[in-house]
């Protein structure tokens, strides 16, 4: 039974279908449970910083059911989306009753959306990646799966990362610098790798390409079947989904560095050079992207064998209330920068 505990991750899209469907100020509690409800609930729930062992282990990794409940998001996503729209389409609101719509349907489409497309994007099966990208449609942000895949995990903790935030630089900074920065290297990435079989940069083998014809499809789907009015509220959605995105990216890596060494490469990424977190809301709502120490460590690993690492920085609080953190720098600093190892202040300034 323990293993269903991830089904708790389906209670932020289920949180938003009833803030739709009641509207009103009703409309606001998806926001209110994923930043004011779950940070209480990590503070008050004990910290868990056990590792599955041995058959344990094997087992949790063979078993399907831990699939199951990434791909069950896909539905849930999509149907969020269109029931969203929809009700958008047919019906006059209020401005609050917009705004908490659109931020509820945003956060859905992060956690639920580009956090789900995150693990499906690293696994070797075809299909799964394929979902993955799928999920990162409605958020607008398909070329995440290129910049993360093929850049964030080569030059995570470096001054050549964008989704790496500096230390003493506020997530505001950060959303500008890292959502421009990771487009772009998507595009420099793409070239390189068309370069690599000697294609050009309108082969058909162009993700990317492919990527901004389906985005603006999509558009114009949504365009066509809602109208402009709803195009603008799926825009704005996509903006949330993706600052959501961004703002755990800040959490993840801020301050960490990597050492230079003499030959000019970086020291390999290890454990240290990711903020890890045990909080058990954090780790469930998120599919153990809290352990994100592990992830970098071997990116192939699923999500329910991430480990825990002793020498991983440990978050004084579970991501979730990390990302409220952030949302106020001065607390924030004061909070994360003396945790944060001198040597790495002075090799990020």
């Amino acid at each position: 039974m323990k293993d269903l505990k991830y089904l708790a991750a389906f209670t932020i899209p289920i949180s938003a279908f009833i803030g739709i469907y009641f509207k009103g100020y009703w409309s606001f509690i998806t926001p209110v449970y994923a930043f004011l409800l779950i940070p209480a609930m990590e503070l008050l729930l004990p910290i868990n910083a056990t590792n599955l062992e041995g058959k344990e282990r094997e087992a949790s990794l063979k078993n399907k059911l831990f699939d199951w409940l990434l791909y069950l998001n896909i539905p849930l996503v999509f149907g969020l989306l269109y029931y969203s729209l929809n009700i958008l389409a047919s019906s006059s609101y209020d401005n609050h009753e917009l705004l908490g719509i659109i931020i509820s349907t945003g956060i859905v489409l992060g956690t639920n959306g580009i956090n789900v497309a995150h693990e499906l994007g690293h696994r070797a099966n075809t299909y799964e990646r394929f979902l993955g990208k799928l999920l990162l449609l409605p958020s607008l942000y398909m070329h995440f799966y290129i910049e993360h895949n093929f850049g964030h995990h080569v030059h995570a903790a470096t001054k050549e990362d964008p989704a790496t935030a500096k230390y003493n630089q506020s997530v505001y900074s950060f959303w500008i610098t890292s959502v421009s920065r990771q487009y772009i290297n998507a595009w420099v990435i793409m070239r390189k790798l068309l370069r690599s079989h000697n294609r050009g940069m309108f082969s058909v083998y162009n993700d990317m390409l492919w990527y901004t014809i389906i985005q603006l499809i999509y558009l114009g789907f949504i365009y066509f079947v809602f109208g402009y009015s709803v195009l603008i509220y799926a825009i704005l959605a996509a903006l949330v989904g993706f600052l959501l995105l961004e703002t755990v990216n800040y959490i993840e890596h801020y301050g960490l560095i990597r050492k230079k060494l003499p030959s000019g490469r970086y020291e390999r990424v290890r454990e240290v050079h990711s903020w890890n977190s045990n909080h058990v809301m954090g780790r469930i709502i998120l599919y153990e992207l809290t352990r994100h120490s592990d992830h970098h460590f071997k990116s192939s690993k699923k999500y329910q064998i991430l480990d825990y690492h002793d020498s991983s920085p440990q978050m004084p609080f579970g991501y979730p209330t990390s990302m409220v953190l952030s949302f106020l720098p001065p607390l924030w600093f004061r909070v994360m920068n003396p945790r944060i190892p001198d040597e790495m202040k002075a090799a990020s300034l």
